[in-house]
C-alpha cells in the first residue's frame, strides 16, 4: 500500500542531498535528488509502483504501458509493470533509448509496444521537463500516444508547464515542498 510520507522519509534518507549541483536540465542546485537511489530500492521500487499505478487507477482508464527515457525510467517502468500484475492489471512496459541501437532494429523505442497504442511517461525527478519531453517525442514518432506524464518528484521549475503548455496532463506523487524546500521565484 502506497504511503507518501514513507516515500518522503526514503528520498530524504537515501537520496537528498545538498550542496552545488548541474542537473540534467543544465541548472544550478543547492540540492540533489538521486532517484535512482530508492527506485532502484526494494522498499523504494515497491512505494513507488503502488504510487504509481493508484494515480493511473485514478485517472482511468489504464494504459496500454508505461515508459520513458532510459535509464532513469527503467526502474520506475520495471516496478509499475511488476506490481500491475501483482494486481491483476496487467500494463506493459518499454524504454525510449537517448541514441538509436546502430543495429538491428534501429530502434528508439524498446518494449511490447505498438504504434497506436495509449501509454504514460514515468520519471523520476523533473525539474524543467526536458528529458521526458524528449521522450514523447521519440514515442510519438513511434505512432504512441501519450495520454499522461507521471513523476515521482517535482521541483516545480516549470516542468509541469512545459507539459500541460503542450497538451499532456501532468502528475508527481511529491513536490519539493514535500522537504519543505520552496522552488525559486521566476
Amino acid at each position: 500500500m502506497y504511503s507518501k510520507s514513507s516515500l518522503v522519509s526514503l528520498f530524504r534518507q537515501k537520496a537528498l542531498k545538498f550542496g552545488q549541483f548541474t542537473l540534467a536540465s543544465g541548472k544550478q542546485a543547492s540540492y540533489y535528488l538521486d532517484g535512482k537511489q530508492v527506485t532502484l530500492d526494494a522498499y523504494g521500487s515497491l512505494l513507488v509502483a503502488e504510487g504509481i499505478l493508484d494515480l493511473l487507477v485514478a485517472a482511468g482508464p489504464l494504459p496500454a504501458a508505461v515508459g520513458g527515457m532510459s535509464i532513469g525510467a527503467d526502474p520506475i517502468t520495471s516496478a509499475v509493470v511488476t506490481m500491475s500484475a501483482v494486481r491483476n492489471t496487467p500494463i506493459l512496459g518499454f524504454m525510449v533509448r537517448k541514441e538509436s541501437k546502430g543495429h538491428g532494429t534501429n530502434r528508439y523505442i524498446e518494449g511490447p509496444v505498438q504504434p497506436g497504442s495509449e501509454v504514460v511517461i514515468v520519471e523520476d525527478v523533473v525539474t524543467t521537463g526536458g528529458s521526458s519531453l524528449q521522450a514523447i517525442e521519440r514515442c510519438e514518432a513511434f505512432g504512441l500516444k501519450i495520454a499522461r506524464v507521471i513523476a515521482i518528484i517535482d521541483r516545480m521549475e516549470g516542468g509541469a508547464e512545459a507539459f500541460t503548455n503542450r497538451g499532456y496532463p501532468f502528475v508527481s506523487l511529491l513536490t519539493i515542498r514535500d522537504f519543505g524546500i520552496e522552488p525559486p521565484v521566476g
